[in-house]
């Protein structure tokens, strides 16, 4: 299909304000656009929930310019319990950041109030390396760290 382009990556929160606080504070997200409060009849059909009512932001992801994609950070109303996070179910696994400095950025991860989930570790990528480890958003969200040899 021709003319496509990628948009944006929802993730619901408990706490939308806190967690889009973590991701400009931490990686450099930029707010972009009003803050959302939506409710009615077009959000129920489009979901398929009832009295369906969400707030939240859209963060510009960095490194990609004024019209880069965004990460939409919403809550809902009544947002459905979640499962902890893990690498390996079946769905969107984790949101990843290219990074200078893989443990200066796990530091701030974890002053931002989020927290480790392995190791560091550095593999071969093809011809190249990439120094990576996964950690958590204050809610529990798993976030890749990337730092890639030259």
């Amino acid at each position: 299909m021709s003319g496509v382009r990628f948009g944006h990556v929802n993730l619901v929160a408990a706490d939308w304000r806190r967690l889009a606080r973590f991701y400009q504070e931490v990686f450099g997200c930029v707010p972009t656009g009003p803050e959302r409060d939506l409710h009615g009849d077009a959000l129920e059909r489009g979901t398929a929930l009832k009295g369906a009512r969400l707030r939240g932001a859209h963060l510009r992801l960095p490194g990609h310019g004024e019209n880069g994609p965004t990460l939409e950070i919403f809550s809902y109303d009544e947002n459905a319990p979640g499962l902890p996070a893990t690498p390996n179910r079946v769905g969107f696994g984790h949101i990843a950041f290219a990074v200078p400095d893989v443990e200066a950025a796990r530091q701030a991860v974890l002053a931002g109030g989020g927290s480790p989930h392995g190791e560091v570790v550095t593999t071969a990528a093809g011809a190249r390396r990439v120094t990576w480890a996964y950690m958590r958003d204050p809610e529990g969200n798993l976030v890749e760290l990337q730092a890639w040899d030259a």
